[in-house]
């Protein structure tokens, strides 16, 4: 793997929107050595939407900094360049789930959006921007999430109830994505 693993990503991506053709280009565009570097004003993060297909339930997170309801995922770790393992290894951080795999063909990873999203400053953080490839993950043991810490709970929703809870349209966009694969 290199640290232009995140542009193969998109060769098979469809960008369905005029704003996602410009985020996607905005993507394309990044320095494939500082892609992943997280003090680049805008830099490449992976995320999943966890689902229980059986009951057709999304799993949210809160984000603290956010204070919003939203995907899990974030950044690579140190050399890590594989969007997909990003996004697989975060959810199971974040959820304690296990039995992730990719949906709805479990050797076949879906890239199911590409969104640039702004970050707010944080501390010494200055403002930046997310260029987020998220994917779509399956569980069979839904009653088997744990939370990585108190302040991030983590609810099962129904697509209506997530549509309800999440205030990010790029979200809303992702979620109806996923519904549609069923």
């Amino acid at each position: 793997m290199n640290g232009s693993d995140f542009l193969r990503a998109l060769d098979e991506y469809d960008a369905r929107t005029a704003t996602e053709r410009r985020d996607v280009a905005r993507v394309r565009a990044l320095d494939r050595a500082h892609a992943w570097n997280r003090s680049e004003p805008l830099h490449v993060t992976a995320s999943a939407l966890v689902t229980h297909p059986a009951t057709r339930r999304v799993l949210l997170r809160w984000h603290e900094r956010m204070h919003s309801w939203l995907q899990v995922g974030g950044h690579g770790d140190p050399g890590e360049t594989d969007p997909f393992a990003i996004a697989r290894r975060e959810a199971r951080e974040e959820t304690a789930l296990t039995d992730l795999q990719a949906w709805p063909d479990p050797t076949q990873p879906v890239l199911l959006h590409v969104v640039v999203v702004p970050v707010p400053p944080r501390g010494a953080e200055p403002a930046h921007e997310h260029a987020d490839f998220r994917y779509l993950l399956a569980t069979e043991t839904p009653d088997a999430i744990a939370p990585e810490h108190d302040a991030a709970p983590l609810r099962w929703c129904t697509v209506d109830e997530a549509r309800a809870l999440v205030t990010e349209n790029n979200l809303r966009t992702t979620i109806a994505r996923a519904e549609a694969l069923w």
